[in-house]
């Protein structure tokens, strides 16, 4: 390793390091499709996500740095309710702008998890883990899994993440129906999307779960490793917790209003 370059931490796959103001990780066959993507954002004015450079000498993916910091694992400053309205409109405004995006012929998606659908390219990763915080502004961080997906799935993420939705009695924030009320009502989702949005969270748990066990399984990491260290069952109870209160957040003081319709089914791993 070259003397310029400051190992950064984070990242469970790639290792990442800081070369002036650049950021340079391992590029993989879906580095180009990725590059495009980022291009049409700041094409279209969505400004909070890296630049993309190309590559090095070396083959890695050369990015622009980002000044600021992460707030993972204290995410008190995204805990304001202010801070969490800047990540809805955040999340918002990425799907418009990758809206228009045309991806170039043929290309090659890191798609880890099945989504739900084709109906954006989706980040699949919005997460406190991926964000930057520099004063008032957002980045987000981390594209190497964008790939086909919708909306929901997209916000369903996000919301386990930033609220959070979480089965540990000390990740939980005491107004977590209030914080989803106010993500989606920024965010801007209409009443059929409310619908189907509160099964989808725990679905949405449930699909880490499931490709952290199945990569498990294959003997493949680092997804071997997070598996041993408890991330599966850590989702399962995220998932579980979550499927428990979908009808409390059902209703016209909670989250989708009247006629939300039947929960969804529970998942076999849980039945």
């Amino acid at each position: 390793m070259s003397a310029e370059e400051e190992p950064l931490r984070g990242g469970n796959v790639n290792a990442v390091v800081r070369v002036g103001d650049t950021v340079r990780r391992t590029a993989g066959p879906w580095t180009p499709a990725v590059h495009a993507l980022l291009d049409h954002l700041h094409a279209v004015g969505f400004s909070a996500a890296p630049r993309p450079l190309g590559l090095d000498e070396q083959g890695r993916e050369v990015l622009r740095w980002v000044p600021g910091r992460t707030p993972y694992p204290d995410t008190t400053p995204l805990d304001p309710p202010s801070q969490l309205a800047a990540v809805a409109r955040l999340v918002r405004d990425f799907h418009d702008a990758v809206a228009g995006f045309v991806p170039p012929p043929e290309p090659r998606w890191n798609a880890l998890v099945p989504a739900d659908g084709d109906e954006i390219i989706a980040h699949h990763d919005l997460a406190p883990w991926n964000v930057v915080l520099h004063g008032d502004a957002l980045t987000l961080l981390d594209w190497d899994c964008a790939a086909p997906g919708t909306r929901l799935w997209d916000v369903a993420y996000a919301l386990h993440g930033f609220l959070p939705l979480s089965a540990e009695p000390g990740q939980q924030h005491p107004d977590t129906v209030a914080r989803l009320r106010l993500f989606v009502d920024v965010y801007g989702l209409d009443q059929a999307e409310r619908v189907a949005l509160v099964p989808m969270l725990a679905r949405r748990a449930w699909s880490m779960h499931d490709f952290l066990r199945v990569q498990a399984k294959a003997g493949a990491e680092p997804w071997s490793r997070l598996w041993r260290e408890g991330h599966g069952a850590a989702w399962s109870a995220d998932a579980e917790w979550t499927a428990r209160r979908q009808e409390t957040w059902r209703g016209p003081a909670r989250l989708t209003g009247a006629g939300a319709g039947p929960a969804a089914a529970a998942h076999p791993a849980s039945a």
